[in-house]
C-alpha cells in the first residue's frame, strides 16, 4: 500500500516536471522565434530607408542636371520590383527574403550607376542637398549590412535551440524547424554596397 502511494507520486512528480520542461522549452522557441522576426522587421526598415531616400536622391539630380534618362528609368523599375516584393513577419524563409534581397541589391546596383553618371557632373557633387543625401545613403547601406548581421545572429541562437538535445524532441513535437539565414551569392563575398 504504501509502495503504491510512492509510486503515485513518483509518477505525479515525474509528469509535473515533463510538463514545466515542455512548457518552459516551447515558451524559450517561441521567445527566440519572435526574435527573429523582430530582427526581419530591422531588415525590413533598412530596406525601407534606402526605399525612401533614392527618390530624393533622383529629383536632387533631376533639379540640378540635365540628366540621362536610363539611369532614371533603372533606378524608377528597380525601386518598383523591391517594392512588389511583400513579406510579411509570419512567412519568413529563405526564398522569400533572398527574392527580397535580390531585387534591394539590383536597387542598390542601380543607385551605383547614378553616383557612376554623377562624376560628370562636378557642380552636382558639391551640391549641399546631394551631399546629405549621399551621407545618409551610406548610412542606410551600412544599417542594411548590420541589420542582417543581426538577422543570421536570432536565426543562428534559435537553430542552436531547435537541434540541441533534448529541446530538437520538443521542437519536433511543436512545429518548430530550423531556418536559413543570409548567404552570399555564388562567387560573392558581401551584398551591392552603394559607392560613393
Amino acid at each position: 500500500m504504501m509502495n503504491k502511494k510512492y509510486t503515485g507520486y513518483i509518477i505525479g512528480g515525474l509528469v509535473v516536471i515533463m510538463g514545466i520542461f515542455l512548457i518552459a522549452t516551447y515558451n524559450s522557441l517561441v521567445k527566440k522565434q519572435e526574435q527573429v522576426k523582430l530582427q526581419w522587421n530591422e531588415v525590413q526598415n533598412a530596406y525601407q530607408r534606402r526605399l525612401s531616400l533614392i527618390p530624393n536622391l533622383v529629383n536632387v539630380v533631376k533639379g540640378q542636371a540635365d540628366f540621362e534618362q536610363t539611369t532614371l528609368r533603372l533606378i524608377a523599375e528597380a525601386r518598383a520590383k523591391v517594392a512588389s516584393v511583400n513579406i510579411s513577419t509570419d512567412q519568413v524563409n529563405a526564398d522569400q527574403y533572398n527574392q527580397q534581397r535580390s531585387a534591394q541589391d539590383d536597387l542598390a546596383s542601380a543607385a551605383n550607376n547614378l553616383v557612376i553618371t554623377i562624376e560628370k557632373y562636378p557642380a552636382l557633387k558639391g551640391a549641399a542637398a546631394f551631399a546629405g543625401l549621399q551621407t545618409q545613403l551610406e548610412g542606410t547601406e551600412q544599417r542594411i549590412k548590420f541589420a542582417r548581421k543581426d538577422f543570421n545572429a536570432a536565426i543562428a541562437a534559435y537553430n542552436k535551440s531547435v537541434r540541441g538535445f533534448p529541446v530538437s524532441m520538443v521542437a519536433g513535437l511543436m512545429g518548430f524547424h530550423t531556418m536559413e539565414g543570409f548567404q552570399a551569392d555564388t562567387g560573392t563575398d558581401r551584398s551591392t554596397e552603394i559607392k560613393f
